[in-house]
C-alpha cells in the first residue's frame, strides 16, 4: 500500500507542478473541470443515484464552471436554482411513486453545492497566479502527511471516533503544524513573500488555517463516506482511493485561502 502511494506520488507530483506552472490557466480550468465531474461521479456512485438525475447533476456541473469561469467568484444562486428545478423535475417524471424522492435528488445536489462549487475558488486562485496552486496544494498536501505520520506515532485520543475512527487529537496538530512549515518554506520558494508582499507571521497565521481547514474537509468526506457506507469513494488512484478522496481537503481549504488572499 505505502509502496503504490510512493510511485503515484512520485509520477504525479512533478507532472501536476510542470502542469499548472507550464501551461496556460485555461488548462488548469480544464482540469479542476474533470476532476469534478470524477468526483461526481464517485459521490452519485456512493448514494446510488439514480442514472438520469446522476447525469443531469454532473452537466450542470460543467455549466457551473463555463458559467463562472470568467466571473469574479461571489456566490451566485441562480445556477442552484435552475439545478433545483431540473433535477426535482427530472424525478417527478422519471418516478411516479413519490416515496424516497428527497433521497434520490439529494445527493445531485448537494454534490453542485459541494465538488464543483468549491472547486472554483481554485480558478480564481490560479488567475491571481500559479503560485497560489503550487502553495495550496502544498500546504494540504504537507497537512495531510503530517497528520497521518504523528497520528499514527504518538495519536491516542480520538478526534471524532464516529466519523473518522484512525484520526487523532495528535493527528490534528501535526496537520497544523505541516500547514504551518509547509507555508513558511513554500512561501520563500515561491516568492510569495516579496511578490504579494506577505510577512513570515501572515503566512504562519495562513499556514495554522490551511492546515485546520484541512481537517474539516477530510472528516466532511468521511462523515459521508460513512453514512453510504463505504471506505473510499472510488479505487482509480491505487493505493489512494477515488478523485474526491484525494481532494477532501482542498475543496474546503480552495475556498478559504481564496477569501485569505482578498483580504490581504
Amino acid at each position: 500500500m505505502h509502496l503504490k502511494r510512493f510511485i503515484v506520488a512520485v509520477i504525479a507530483l512533478p507532472l501536476f507542478y510542470l502542469y499548472v506552472t507550464k501551461l496556460p490557466p485555461l488548462f488548469f480550468l480544464i482540469l479542476l473541470t474533470t476532476a469534478s465531474v470524477l468526483a461526481q461521479i464517485e459521490f452519485h456512485s456512493m448514494y446510488k443515484t439514480k442514472k438520469t438525475i446522476s447525469l443531469i447533476g454532473i452537466i450542470l456541473g460543467i455549466l457551473l464552471f463555463i458559467l463562472s469561469g470568467s466571473q469574479p467568484l461571489t456566490f451566485n444562486i441562480q445556477p442552484f436554482i435552475i439545478a433545483f428545478i431540473l433535477i426535482a423535475t427530472a424525478r417527478l417524471l422519471l418516478v411516479k411513486d413519490p416515496v424516497s424522492s428527497l433521497k434520490d435528488i439529494s445527493p445531485a445536489i448537494i454534490s453542485l453545492l459541494y465538488i464543483p462549487n468549491l472547486l472554483l475558488a481554485q480558478w480564481h486562485l490560479r488567475l491571481q497566479g500559479y503560485e497560489w496552486i503550487i502553495f495550496l496544494y502544498g500546504c494540504v498536501w504537507a497537512s495531510d502527511s503530517l497528520a497521518y505520520y504523528v497520528g499514527k506515532r504518538i495519536g491516542k485520543r480520538k478526534l471524532y471516533e464516529k466519523v473518522s475512527p484512525n484520526k487523532t487529537i495528535a493527528g490534528a496538530f501535526g496537520s497544523i503544524v505541516g500547514g504551518i512549515l509547509s507555508s513558511l518554506l513554500l512561501g520563500s520558494l515561491l516568492e510569495i513573500i516579496q511578490k504579494f508582499m506577505l510577512s513570515p507571521l501572515k503566512l504562519i497565521l495562513i499556514g495554522a488555517i490551511i492546515g485546520a481547514v484541512t481537517i474539516a474537509g477530510d472528516l466532511i468526506e468521511s462523515m459521508f463516506k460513512r453514512d453510504a457506507g463505504v471506505k473510499d469513494s472510488s479505487s482509480i488512484i491505487p493505493g489512494h482511493g477515488g478523485i474526491l478522496d484525494k481532494i477532501d481537503g482542498v475543496l474546503f481549504a480552495g475556498p478559504v485561502l481564496y477569501w485569505i488572499t482578498l483580504v490581504l
